[in-house]
């Protein structure tokens, strides 16, 4: 039931607008204008909080303000949810780490896009020597700010809040700096019917288990609750955003923690199943691998597999890139599929 969609047909969509605001370990944002004249403010001023502690210490926070330069030209982004919502959103990206962008996101960078490094090592003499107006980090490339903030205004995008949180508070401060509010209210109030829709269907099917698929073994995804972390929030979006009813009370409880064998799946029998494959996200399979891992005579016993209910969800949107326009829409399709 995967399904592949071509660029072309992913629209811009999303969740209702949210006043961004800077307190805490969310992001703010605000014009630096002086309220005279007809000119334009040509920064916004974001905040966050940067964690300013050692790789092996524990974390420290500390608030970090940048002058974020309007409509900038050249745009380096490290975070594959930016080079999607200032793609969605008509801007491209000049430079990012190339082998990490997704194929469906390819179409919003610049035609002379350069490679901007790893999503762990930045090109810092290549950066430096392309002249970027703008620089976005996030998640794994956050350890890149130091160094990257010597050659351009360097933000942080990544995860902060929920999937919905994130969502908003990027798709609104990225249109505030290209210019294109309108674009993205527009987004966002469409994202937001998208995922409504889909939160009626995935209620409509009954009970659900999320299952992440690597090297044959099994792992239950749970929602995220009160816990904070990145893994957490990824593993929680079928439950958290799309409001799947886990077929087990207290998933993390029930699996202790580690992998799940198939036994457990027939045991505890959710109407639908709900996959992603990690190996075919991070590249070390081809699609189809978790199909395979699936096929055997205790999961066709399953009411997923009896009622032909096993989603396969997109494995880069699900699990690699994490929010922005294009992806939450293809967010949406993969729930939608359950819809019969």
């Amino acid at each position: 039931m995967t399904v592949h969609r071509p660029l072309a047909a992913i629209s811009l969509i999303a969740v209702s607008a949210l006043v961004v605001a800077g307190c805490g370990a969310s992001a703010g944002a605000s014009s630096d204008a002086d309220g005279a004249g007809d000119d334009a403010a040509e920064t916004i001023t974001y905040t966050w909080d940067r964690n300013v502690a050692g790789e092996d210490e524990d974390p420290v926070y500390e608030a970090t303000t940048v002058e974020v330069p309007l409509d900038p030209e050249r745009i380096v982004a490290f975070e594959m949810a930016t080079v999607d919502t200032v793609g969605s959103l008509g801007g491209e990206i000049t430079g990012a780490p190339l082998e990490s962008v997704p194929e469906y996101l390819q179409g919003f960078l610049a035609d002379d896009a350069f490679n901007a490094g790893t999503l762990f090592e930045a090109d810092l003499i290549e950066i430096e020597a392309q002249q970027p107006d703008l620089i976005i980090i996030g998640g794994r490339s956050s350890g890149l700010y130091e160094d990257l903030s010597e050659i351009a205004p360097t933000i942080d995008l990544g995860i902060r809040g929920t999937y919905l949180e994130t969502l908003e508070n990027n798709v609104t401060f990225l249109g505030e700096v290209l210019g294109a509010e309108d674009e993205a209210a527009a987004a966002l109030d469409e994202l937001n019917a998208g995922i409504e829709e889909a939160r009626t269907a995935a209620a409509a099917a009954g009970t659900g288990l999320g299952l992440m698929v690597s090297g044959g073994q099994l792992n239950a995804l749970a929602p995220s609750g009160a816990e904070g972390g990145s893994a957490n929030v990824r593993g929680g979006l079928l439950y958290d955003v799309f409001g799947v009813t886990p077929v087990v009370e207290d998933v993390r409880s029930a699996t202790h923690g580690e992998p799940v064998s198939f036994e457990f799946l027939l045991e505890h029998d959710p109407d639908v199943l709900w996959v992603i494959d990690r190996d075919v996200a991070t590249g070390e399979a081809e699609q189809g691998a978790a199909a395979q891992v699936l096929d055997n005579e205790i999961v066709h016993q399953t009411t997923a597999s009896t009622t032909d209910s096993i989603v396969y969800l997109d494995p880069v949107a699900w699990y690699i890139v994490y929010g922005g326009i294009a992806t939450t829409q293809l967010l949406i399709d993969d729930v939608m599929q359950i819809a019969k």
